[in-house]
């Protein structure tokens, strides 16, 4: 765009008197739950390259923070995304999203849901906004979560109106709530698709959602178990937060006033295994592969990317390196990532191509012109070192080696925690009582795994790792 030539805001209208291309929205067939930077770089990305005939448009529910609908609405849901390599910026107009809603909206997701077009319901919440056990059951010991199951047992069994009941406030009860809107109504089957970093996400959610709803209205939870699929997934996509940088290179890239566009790598992989029983957009056209079993995939991705994520967050804030790009080019970083991969792989299937893999994750970390943040990858440390590095550690102490490669990232979140480092965690009350216990690092650890704190040589590795980290 010319220097003189001022940037146009970006609107649906806009685009039609700029360019003289029709942009009408599609009719909503899918609703997306925790509306966030990375949904709108993997499913609605995925979503625009394969909508030929304009058929799938996404309303999209905002999570914790209804900020981004004050954003997108007002560009009738259009965004621009920016694919940053290392040789340059390539920019997409993604036109998937048709509706942005404030997530706290239960009646809009009630009405959508309840419509027979609505299809797929894809979802984007963290690991620990589920809030779930560790086997799918819903935390009762959450408040929140205690909070929705009366408030659902109010409203489902006719003891008080939607309006006169307390609001649902996470994510599973207003979805619980909205699924009884579709059984009421007749509207047929439909998928629910998690697309959060969990191994087995769509069992994991399955359980989770049946018995909340089982706890409200016992034959609201008997006819999710047969009327609504549960999709597992693998998804991998660095999206790194949007900056003002950001927003000013998109207006002199595209000539648009984009208020929030998302930068993310050329990389992606989406791979996804079950039933879409009201149909689906042509994903794999862009690239997205459906298989038998997604969960080779899901610990590929689990403990070679997402694993190392954890380890560089950690330890590179202890080094006080700032971007993921920053922590692999430190040498002693690098060598800690390579250990954990070692250990890793031995419980992988081969055909995975887990050396290319490894080789592709190097030079994705590598690129600096993707400012991941170290700060962004380090909350809810607790529930992502279960399920990303806990499950090695496991393994190698099983075939009878040390897992001390497992120990360093373990070992370098303790570190933060005892050193007072401000690391955001939804646990953050076990993890404050267990620093003031009389062993902080036994206790820690048995946060992360019981079964791990009890194994006196996976303790000792942890021990012997922490002076490394001074």
């Amino acid at each position: 765009m010319p220097a003189t030539e001022a940037a146009v805001k970006l609107t649906r209208a806009a685009l039609q008197t700029r360019t003289g291309e029709r942009a009408p929205a599609a009719p909503v067939r899918i609703v997306h739950i925790g509306l966030g930077a990375f949904a709108r770089a993997h499913q609605a990305w995925y979503t625009t390259q394969v909508d030929d005939e304009n058929a799938w448009g996404i309303a999209a529910f905002t999570g914790r923070s209804a900020a981004i609908a004050d954003e997108l609405a007002p560009q009738d849901g259009l965004f621009t995304l920016v694919e940053r390599s290392a040789d340059g910026d390539r920019t997409t107009l993604v036109r998937s999203i048709v509706e942005v809603v404030d997530g706290a909206d239960v009646g809009r997701l009630m009405q959508l849901l309840a419509a027979p077009t609505t299809a797929v319901i894809t979802m984007t919440v963290t690991e620990s906004g589920y809030r779930l056990r560790s086997d799918g059951t819903p935390d009762t010991a959450d408040p929140l979560v205690v909070a929705d199951i009366a408030a659902l047992r109010a409203v489902l069994n006719g003891a008080a109106a939607d309006a006169d009941a307390p609001p649902l406030t996470t994510a599973l009860g207003r979805l619980v709530r909205a699924l009884e809107a579709r059984r009421q109504a007749d509207a047929g089957p439909i998928a629910v698709v998690p697309c959060d970093n969990m191994p087995g996400n769509g069992a994991y959610v399955r359980r989770g959602v049946i018995a909340l709803a089982r706890g409200a209205l016992p034959e609201l939870g008997e006819w999710i178990s047969q009327h609504v699929s549960f999709v597992s997934t693998s998804v991998d996509r660095i999206t790194p937060r949007t900056t003002p940088d950001d927003v000013a290179a998109v207006a002199t890239l595209t000539g648009w006033a984009d208020s929030s566009p998302v930068v993310t790598e050329p990389f992606t992989d989406w791979v996804l295994s079950g039933r879409f029983p009201a149909g689906r957009p042509d994903w794999e056209r862009a690239g997205a592969r459906f298989v038998p079993d997604v969960e080779p995939y899901e610990r590929r991705k689990l403990w070679l990317l997402n694993g190392a994520h954890s380890l560089l967050a950690y330890t590179g804030l202890l080094r006080g390196h700032r971007t993921v790009a920053d922590a692999i080019g430190d040498d002693e970083s690098r060598a800690e990532v390579e250990r954990l991969w070692d250990e890793a792989v031995r419980h992988l299937p081969a055909d995975l191509g887990l050396n290319r893999y490894r080789t592709a994750l190097l030079k994705r970390f590598e690129n600096a012109r993707i400012e991941h943040h170290l700060a962004q990858i380090a909350p809810e440390a607790l529930t992502k070192l279960r399920v990303r590095i806990a499950p090695v550690a496991r393994a190698e102490r099983a075939a009878g080696r040390a897992a001390s490669a497992t120990a360093t990232p373990i070992a370098a979140w303790i570190a933060l925690v005892l050193r007072r480092f401000e690391l955001i965690d939804a646990q953050c009350d076990a993890i404050t009582a267990a620093s003031a216990a009389a062993d902080p690092l036994r206790a820690l650890l048995a946060l992360v795994d019981e079964g791990l704190a009890a194994d006196a040589v996976y303790l000792q590795a942890v021990r012997d790792v922490i002076p490394r980290l001074a």
